[in-house]
């Protein structure tokens, strides 16, 4: 028998969330609209009505305007701008941002980088492996990172978008990255935010879609799943679902706390997603924590899932001065709304278990 009750547990929402059914609804009543959404007869206003509809419930998830939406085919994406042409001649990029951050910028946020108009900052306000979330510092020359200063900021909301509450003009965000699969949405549709009034050289130019900042045909159907999920994980926020999760992470820690108490939880004193657990066991190794898991019916990850397959420390937890060995302990449970307390507790038993019979086997002397 495996997970709970026979049935696997599913704890990688920070991976992927399960399609929700009001994106499954939406993306289902899309597939019967035939129309190209630039096409202006009726077939094409139906399909425009989708798109615009979806444009709207996204903004509304991150209190910003439709109209600084830009559809994307994900937040990776949406990051790809920064290696266009931006109001910032320099990117500079926090410490544990996402690798899609890290992977199209010029360069990093080096303590000696020149002070001076002009820079554009990559941020994580929430990240994926630790659930830390980190706003960035501003002042009066710009935003600052080490000794650097930059005017404009380049948030990604990924992880955070529909878990905590967001306003992106109270967090002063130029732009943002958004993706759908996060939130209950399907894969393969994302969001770039634009701030009104900022013009941008388009990463895929064409056609002229989306207001000319990204060209190519509509997703309409992932666009109308992302739009419905958007909407329902706004209507979960204000319910304050996420509170409850948040307490189910805290069950877990103190079930795993107390039979390992050399288990190291990250985080624990900082703000943190409600949904997200990581911690380590020195000298257990993430992907074999990860591997008996799965066998024992829990899907949990050892890090970003943009980096699975890749055996190796986490960079994350390496940036924020972790050894080595620290690193590449850790593993991360990520939790969703719809997650028991009964499948919580199931999984501390697990791993309890792996864990004894690791020390278990540590502490057999060799046979003569």
């Amino acid at each position: 028998m495996t997970g709970l009750n026979g049935h696997r547990v599913y704890l990688d929402w920070n991976a992927t969330a399960p399609l929700r059914p009001e994106a499954r609804a939406a993306m289902r009543e899309a597939m019967d609209v035939v129309g190209n959404p630039s096409s202006v007869h009726a077939e094409g206003r139906a399909a425009r009505k989708i798109v615009e509809r979806a444009r709207a419930q996204v903004a509304d998830l991150v209190s910003c305007e439709p109209s600084e939406i830009v559809f994307t085919s994900s937040a990776t994406e949406a990051a790809a701008l920064l290696r266009n042409p931006l109001p910032g001649y320099d990117v500079l990029v926090e410490d544990t941002a996402h690798d899609c951050l890290w992977a199209h910028t010029a360069i990093s946020a080096w303590p000696d980088r020149p002070k001076g108009p002009g820079h554009t900052l990559a941020w994580g306000l929430a990240n994926g492996e630790t659930g830390i979330v980190r706003r960035p510092e501003r002042d009066a020359d710009g935003w600052v990172h080490g000794h650097a200063r930059a005017n404009w900021l380049f948030l990604d909301v990924v992880q955070a978008a529909g878990r905590i509450p967001l306003t992106l003009s109270d967090e002063g965000a130029d732009f943002s990255c958004l993706s759908a699969h996060k939130l209950g949405g399907p894969k393969g549709a994302g969001a770039l935010t634009v701030r009104g009034g900022v013009d941008i050289t388009p990463v895929l130019a064409g056609g002229g879609q989306e207001s000319g900042r990204r060209a190519g045909t509509e997703n309409v159907i992932g666009i109308a799943g992302f739009g419905a999920a958007a909407e329902a994980a706004l209507r979960d926020l204000e319910a304050g679902l996420w509170d409850r999760v948040a307490r189910l992470r805290n069950i877990l820690e103190e079930a795993l706390a107390e039979p390992a108490p050399e288990t190291i939880f990250f985080g624990q004193e900082s703000p943190r997603l409600p949904n997200t657990s990581c911690f380590a066991m020195p000298g257990w190794r993430g992907e074999t924590q990860v591997m008996q898991m799965d066998l024992a019916g829990f899907a949990v990850s050892a890090g970003s899932a943009c980096s699975s397959g890749k055996v190796r420390e986490s960079r994350v937890l390496r940036a924020m001065g972790h050894d080595a060995e620290t690193a590449s302990s850790a593993i991360r449970v990520s939790l969703g709304p719809t997650t028991t307390e009964a499948e919580i507790r199931a999984f501390a038993k697990a791993w309890i278990a792996a864990y004894k019979k690791r020390r278990a086997r540590a502490n057999t002397p060799l046979p003569v």
